[in-house]
């Protein structure tokens, strides 16, 4: 048997790829207070800074790959602008879109592990910690009312929670030949849902969009007729929690409707559905845990780090019979009939992801996250009141949740009409930089989006959002 030639002797490294103790002690110190740093500053950045990105994202085009290393506190460095130039999305004023992340027990949990970077998507590489995950999505189930039995698998977020459950209800519905199948949304539903069905193979005949009621709620009397006109319905997806305006389907109906037929009921949770956490949380969302699956987006109202979603679903084996498959490369691992986790999900190599809801909660008690919840539903309320009693605005409804929507209301006979009245005046609020504001459009109407969920956001944020939006209005509508 021959040795194996030696390949030439290449110069160490500056910075080795296997560190020392004391150069890794180093490494982490400096990582860490360089974290440290953007979390107890958070409240102080402003609420966007991308007005120079322009330069930075140039600065970033023109790196070149190096061929030895930097020392840490030069990398870090070169990163801090390109973080620093954005949406700071992890601050108190950061009220635009739906808000999500930033919590530092999510962030110890990403740290432990990667720096173990055990493989849990296969039971036998990492039985307790796949087990772990397991135990996490319970508690995600009970928390939702979810029957016993109840279990899911952590997603990348809502666009993979919604696909994942779509197959599972093609596989359980229709089978293999399940090109005349359809399914049904509403006007609202996130754009996900869309895709999703095409990434299941679905065409576009098979999409049914129901329309909203004046709440933006899916009206059940129009999905019954578009019902009974259809050959083979099989899916039906109602918004607990709409991005635009927070709306809630009538759930308890849908339900009703999708039992009598036989139909797949799927409940798209990925922002509001945890809102059942908060105080009256099953009076708002009625029936949520009774759907055959239910998406959720920890990222969002848990405030863990984007990419932290869940899939919860009444039969769990139902994602198995949709998704596993097998392989000769993996028969060492295979316990009885199934490899674990990937057996439920489209991914194999993935992330370990529920310990970032599982250590939060370990570390935090669900209590916390209760209370930030319930403050933030009280928040949004708070907020409608006040702008309602301004006569330059216009609330286009009641928060169902914790989104806020408003239209502009010029005075008669100003330059500006109402929709670029609005857009001015949230350009305005914006320029501030003390809160970050968004804009959707619903009938042709501009309106303006204020979206309480950070855990950083508390009463005096809200406060200047509210303050800052009336003197803006009333500046631009003086001629100012």
């Amino acid at each position: 048997m021959t040795t194996p030639e030696r390949p030439a002797a290449a110069p160490v490294a500056s910075q080795p790829i296997e560190p020392d103790d004391a150069t890794l002690s180093a490494w982490l110190r400096e990582t860490t207070e360089y974290a440290f740093r953007q979390m107890s500053g958070a409240a102080k950045q402003p609420s966007w800074n991308t007005e120079g990105a322009a330069a930075v994202v140039e600065r970033v085009r023109k790196e070149t790959l190096p061929e030895r290393g930097t020392p840490l506190s030069e990398v870090l460095a070169t990163l801090d602008p390109a973080i620093q130039a954005s949406f700071t999305t992890t601050g108190p004023g950061y009220l635009a879109y739906i808000p999500g992340g930033g919590l530092p027990s999510a962030a110890m949990a990403d740290l432990i592990a990667c720096a173990t970077n055990r493989f849990v998507n296969v039971d036998l590489a990492a039985p307790a910690l796949a087990e772990l995950e397991r135990t996490t999505l319970r508690w995600l189930a009970e928390l939702m009312g979810m029957p016993e039995g109840a279990n899911g698998i952590f997603t990348s977020g809502g666009s993979l929670s919604n696909l994942a459950a779509l197959v599972a209800a093609r596989s359980e519905k229709l089978g293999e030949d399940f090109h005349d199948g359809t399914l049904y949304y509403s006007e609202d539903t996130h754009a996900c849902v869309a895709k999703a069905a095409k990434v299941a193979g679905f065409p576009l005949r098979a999409l049914r969009v129901v329309p909203v009621d004046a709440r933006r709620r899916m009206r059940v009397d129009a999905l019954e007729k578009m019902l009974d006109h259809d050959k083979r319905p099989f899916f039906v997806v109602a918004n607990a929690g709409t991005t635009n305006t927070g709306a809630i389907d009538p759930l308890r109906e849908i339900l009703e409707i999708c039992r009598a037929r036989g139909l797949w009921a799927h409940a798209d949770g990925a922002y509001g559905g945890l809102f059942r956490i908060a105080e009256g949380g099953d009076a708002l969302l009625p029936g949520l845990g009774a759907f055959d699956s239910l998406t959720l987006d920890p990222h969002k109202c848990l405030f863990l780090p984007y990419g932290t979603g869940a899939l919860l679903m009444k039969d769990p084996e139902a994602l198995r019979r949709a998704h596993a498959t097998s392989a000769s490369y993996l028969q060492d691992v295979t316990a009885g009939e199934s490899l674990g986790l990937t057996d439920y999900s489209p991914e194999l190599s993935r992330d370990f992801r529920g310990i970032r809801v599982w250590l939060p909660f370990m570390l935090h008690g669900v209590a916390a996250f209760r209370d930030q919840l319930t403050e933030k539903l009280a928040l949004a309320r708070w907020a409608h009141g006040e702008l309602a009693r301004e006569p330059l605005f216009e609330m286009f409804d009641e928060p169902q949740l914790s989104v806020v929507a408003l239209a502009a209301r010029p005075p008669h006979g100003h330059a500006l009409d109402a929709n670029a009245f609005g857009a001015e005046v949230l350009k305005r609020v914006n320029a501030r930089k003390r809160v970050f504001l968004s804009s959707t459009a619903i009938g042709g109407r501009y309106l303006i989006r204020i979206c309480v969920v950070s855990f950083r956001t508390h009463e005096e944020r809200v406060r200047d959002a509210v303050q800052a939006l009336v003197e803006e209005a009333r500046t631009l509508a003086a001629g100012g």
